[in-house]
């Protein structure tokens, strides 16, 4: 189909992500792992939930992994377990999902944000080094989008003023930086297992990773009200346990993260040949090459300049193409967070990042000829006069080769 060619009356929608086609290839071993758990009937952690966690510390090359109920509750849990508490601060990107500034303000503390590099949309490390106080307690850096975070500065920070470094790898489990995992570049480290990351469970759940014994051991008992065995309560902590049932599912996933990871990476590499065949490239400003990271593309996400981002949205959608903007609110803006004391223009980087962010169809299984159609519509939208800003290209296409 030519890229150019209007397709919206008659071609069928493009999904943004389609869970149906994932589950269609691991139906058996999925319903199979399940029915194991109701024989069972043993639904809350037990087995399945160890056998888990002691994958996920293999994958990441972590000591241990704990499983809790939501990638949310992974990263409470973790920040309890360092030791933050009322009155601390925890410094944090600004734009990021919620839960990564919800999860401070939870345990007393205060969000001291950020703003990020825009070639990453991760937090930059200079401004957390600026942003240090004598009250700091973590830095809580966020691998957005499936790409780590600038870690070696924080890591030098962390050790300088022993401040421990929580990381929110929910939507990066699988991603490396300097041929490291995800979760095991700080002190601890998050995932969330929501049906849409890329290792998606069958409802909720989180996992923390860490090397450290003490905190994996009090990790264990605030998942469960902080009971040590026989109801001896040593602190109060939470119900966040991980179901059996999701365990299993993910268990069966697990084997086929990699593989998922590659599809995202060639369905990235596959937009920049589009883009390049369509001479895309006179209007993309790419940002610089990250060689150091492996990129696992939990969303693909582009820039639209010119303030008209929303524009090009609705002709996607318009055209029957998914689409979807992560996130139109920096954290430092949200009415909830007018305490803080921040306004419009103190993370401009970020403010700007959520005017003309947009993501597009990146799960493994998408077809090349929906991805064709996404190019096409982006070609209008050229066309038009609009600027777009793509993800470099050139570490996905030397990885993908």
């Amino acid at each position: 189909m030519p890229a150019q060619e209007n397709t919206s009356d008659t071609a069928g929608p493009v999904p943004f992500i389609d869970l149906v086609a994932q589950y269609q290839t691991i139906r058996g071993d999925v319903r199979e792992a399940v029915d194991q758990v109701f024989e069972c009937q043993s639904f809350v952690l037990g087995d399945e939930v160890s056998a888990l966690e002691s994958q996920i510390a293999d994958y990441c090359d972590a000591r241990y992994a704990v499983g809790c109920a939501s990638g949310t509750d992974a990263l409470i849990l973790s920040l309890l377990a360092v030791g933050v508490s009322p009155g601390d601060e925890v410094i944090t990107s600004t734009f990021t999902f919620f839960a990564t500034a919800s999860a401070i303000h939870r345990l007393g503390a205060r969000p001291v944000f950020v703003d990020i590099e825009p070639n990453s949309f991760n937090l930059c490390p200079e401004q957390v080094e600026q942003a240090l106080t004598r009250k700091t307690r973590a830095i809580l850096p966020v691998h957005l989008f499936g790409q780590c975070a600038e870690m070696e500065p924080l890591w030098r920070l962390s050790a300088r003023h022993k401040i421990p470094v929580v990381e929110d790898a929910c939507q990066a489990i699988g991603a490396q930086y300097r041929g490291r995992s995800a979760g095991v570049l700080g002190t601890v480290g998050c995932f969330s297992f929501f049906p849409t990351k890329n290792l998606g469970g069958a409802g909720d759940g989180g996992m923390i990773v860490t090397d450290d014994a003490e905190i994996a051991s009090r990790l264990r008992r605030l998942r469960v009200h902080g009971d040590v065995g026989g109801y001896n309560h040593v602190e109060v902590g939470f119900n966040s346990r991980l179901d059996a049932l999701q365990a299993a599912v993910l268990k069966v996933k697990l084997g086929s993260l990699d593989q998922w990871s590659d599809a995202r990476r060639n369905n990235a590499k596959l937009y920049h040949e589009l883009f390049r065949e369509l001479n895309l490239r006179c209007a993309v400003e790419a940002p610089p090459t990250l060689p150091d990271r492996r990129h696992v593309y939990n969303q693909f996400t582009i820039r639209v300049r010119g303030g008209r981002r929303d524009e090009v949205m609705t002709s996607l959608r318009n055209a029957n193409i998914g689409c979807a903007v992560y996130y139109p609110i920096p954290l430092h803006m949200q009415t909830c967070f007018e305490y803080l004391g921040y306004g419009e223009g103190d993370f401009p980087e970020a403010e700007r990042a959520c005017q003309e962010v947009l993501s597009l169809p990146i799960y493994a299984e998408v077809p090349d000829e929906h991805q064709r159609r996404v190019v096409a519509g982006l070609t209008d939208a050229v066309r038009s006069g609009s600027t777009i800003t793509f993800p470099d290209s050139s570490d996905t296409d030397r990885r993908a080769a």
